[in-house]
């Protein structure tokens, strides 16, 4: 999680944490490691789901916007990046960094009248998770040899 904005951040990883015990999972088995910013993000996910005892990650952080374009360039990095964590793992890692023009927006979305993103995060990767397990045990069809007809 991003140390940007902490008290913001905070309440997204609680939303997600508390998303986590609802679905019978244990406080005790989350992990939370503070990142310095949102843009560290993609490499502290990558050695987590490299490691065997992770099923999937979730990261939360908040980026403003500002007098320039920098916020664009970072969330679309981060974003990449975890994407292509999660095709290479094959394990989820949820994108819930919220990119907001103010702090009213991001307090709203961290728990006010627009939700709570952290939890929405682990929603996704709590489904993800499932969906990749489930693909993981769905039986190969079998294929006639290459040449020849299905109807030979």
């Amino acid at each position: 999680m991003s140390r940007y904005h902490h008290s913001i951040v905070d309440r997204l990883a609680d939303g997600a944490a508390s998303v986590f015990v609802k679905a019978g999972g244990e406080d005790r088995d989350l992990l939370r490691i503070d990142a310095p910013g949102a843009f560290e993000l993609p490499v502290i996910a990558a050695t987590l789901l490299r490691r065997g005892d992770v099923d999937a990650v979730v990261t939360v952080g908040l980026v403003l916007t500002g007098e320039t374009t920098h916020d664009r360039y970072i969330c679309e990095s981060v974003a990449h990046a975890l994407q292509e964590l999660s095709i290479e793992t094959g394990k989820p890692a949820a994108f819930g960094v919220i990119t907001c023009q103010t702090l009213a927006q991001a307090e709203a979305r961290s728990g006010g009248a627009k939700g709570n993103k952290g939890e929405e995060a682990m929603t996704a990767a709590l489904l993800a998770v499932s969906a990749v397990r489930a693909a993981r045990e769905v039986p190969g069809r079998r294929r006639p040899p290459i040449g020849r007809s299905q109807e030979s």
